[in-house]
């Protein structure tokens, strides 16, 4: 299916009554907000950190997701707006928050198990590995929390300055763990990596611009985009540069590593495949809007957000579009693919689930305020959070 899918058609197919279903549900004074069946499984399984794996593929081929009756099982609410996107680990949820806390959630209910104030924003998204949680902050530092208590194992100066006026720059990007490292991104134009363990440096690579989007790691490869809109390719080994390449403006979407390509979404409303050994480019495809959003690839699809409204489903080998929905805000959520669907949100507050294979909906769910994180599908639950304030578990019957 090619063309269009809009958001007022879907609702006018739909009809008044199966639109009245999809309300959702407000937090109450306590924080936590159960409302409704099924019960959430203990034993729930993964969603480690941004982008489902290290290559940020935004796909989890062994996960399942509902996709119709969608109801929101529990919120809480943080006492800001949500940036950061939520990791699952071991019937635990982590996330950051604009009031500067990284939060611990139960998977199973949202009961807070922990939580620890870095003392400034935190949009970055958790990294979940080895009993331990690693997390930025626009205080400048990469923090490694246990898991359990919340408890500050370490933390490492990734924003790191040499500017007498300035302390640290912000680490607003998310971190990616892989093989006993951190790899992190800052405002102060560098990528760091650091050891697992103890947090100590072992390399540190220059960029042209602020790093503000995850790294991808792959075949002993860190892939990152930068504020200068070049993507640069280093080894994991001591951050020897592979390859640089300019793409355009700004690299606001973080890239997704497969299939022997590197895709990235840019400022100026490209998407753009990249070799990942040489970094040549394969194809461009041009948006009406910015792509701030990573790139999801499952298979032989690339889908991807954009500002101008819309989600679209593109060739991975060429670039041409397969199908394209239309919503009713910006999209700036990075897009989850699990089994067959594809589920995204929208600055118009909703959560949308989408067919993989033609972009129609199966379901949409609104939430107080803009989507703009990636959401996590875990076990036929979605895990998301909200510029509301408020993360949500969200189940079907």
């Amino acid at each position: 299916m090619s063309g269009r899918q809009t958001r007022r058609q879907y609702l006018a197919a739909l009809g008044a009554t199966g639109a009245a279903a999809l309300a959702g549900c407000s937090n109450d004074s306590g924080n936590r907000t159960p409302t409704g069946d099924p019960a959430i499984p203990a034993t729930i399984g993964r969603w480690p950190m941004f982008g489902a794996d290290a290559a940020n593929t935004g796909s989890a081929p062994d996960e399942t997701g509902p996709t119709t009756d969608v109801i929101i099982q529990w919120s809480y609410s943080t006492d800001r707006q949500v940036f950061s996107s939520p990791a699952v680990v071991d019937g635990n949820l982590y996330v950051g928050s604009n009031d500067g806390s990284v939060y611990c959630l139960s998977a199973v209910d949202g009961a807070k198990q922990w939580h620890h104030d870095t003392g400034d924003l935190v949009r970055s998204s958790p990294a979940v590995s080895g009993g331990t949680v690693y997390v930025g902050s626009f205080d400048g530092y990469l923090y490694a929390l246990s898991a359990d208590s919340g408890d500050v194992q370490w933390r490492y100066a990734a924003g790191a300055s040499n500017n007498p006026l300035v302390d640290r720059f912000a680490v607003r990007a998310s971190p990616t763990v892989a093989d006993g490292v951190v790899y992190v991104g800052s405002d102060s134009d560098q990528v760091s990596a650091v050891a697992t363990a103890d947090g100590s440096e072992r390399w540190t690579a220059a960029t042209d611009g602020a790093v503000r989007t995850t790294p991808a790691v792959a075949s002993d490869t860190v892939y990152v985009g930068d504020n200068s809109g070049a993507v640069t390719a280093l080894a994991t080994t001591d951050g020897s540069e592979q390859w640089r390449v300019t793409v355009g403006e700004t690299v606001s979407g973080s890239p997704a590593v497969a299939g022997g390509r590197v895709y990235v979404g840019t400022e100026g409303g490209d998407v753009v495949a990249l070799s990942s050994a040489d970094g040549t480019e394969q194809w461009r495809y041009a948006t009406d809007g910015p792509v701030a959003a990573s790139p999801a690839v499952d298979g032989e699809t690339v889908y991807v957000g954009s500002e101008d409204e819309s989600v679209t489903a593109l060739s991975a080998s060429s670039g041409d579009q397969q199908w394209s929905f239309d919503t009713s805000g910006r999209v700036r959520s990075s897009p989850s693919v699990v089994d067959g669907a594809v589920y995204v949100g929208s600055d118009d507050s909703q959560l949308y689930i989408l067919s993989a294979s033609d972009g129609t909906v199966s379901w949409e769910l609104p939430t107080g305020g803009s989507l703009v994180t990636s959401p996590a599908v875990v076990d036929d639950v979605v895990f998301v959070a909200s510029g509301d304030g408020n993360v949500y578990g969200m189940t079907a019957p």
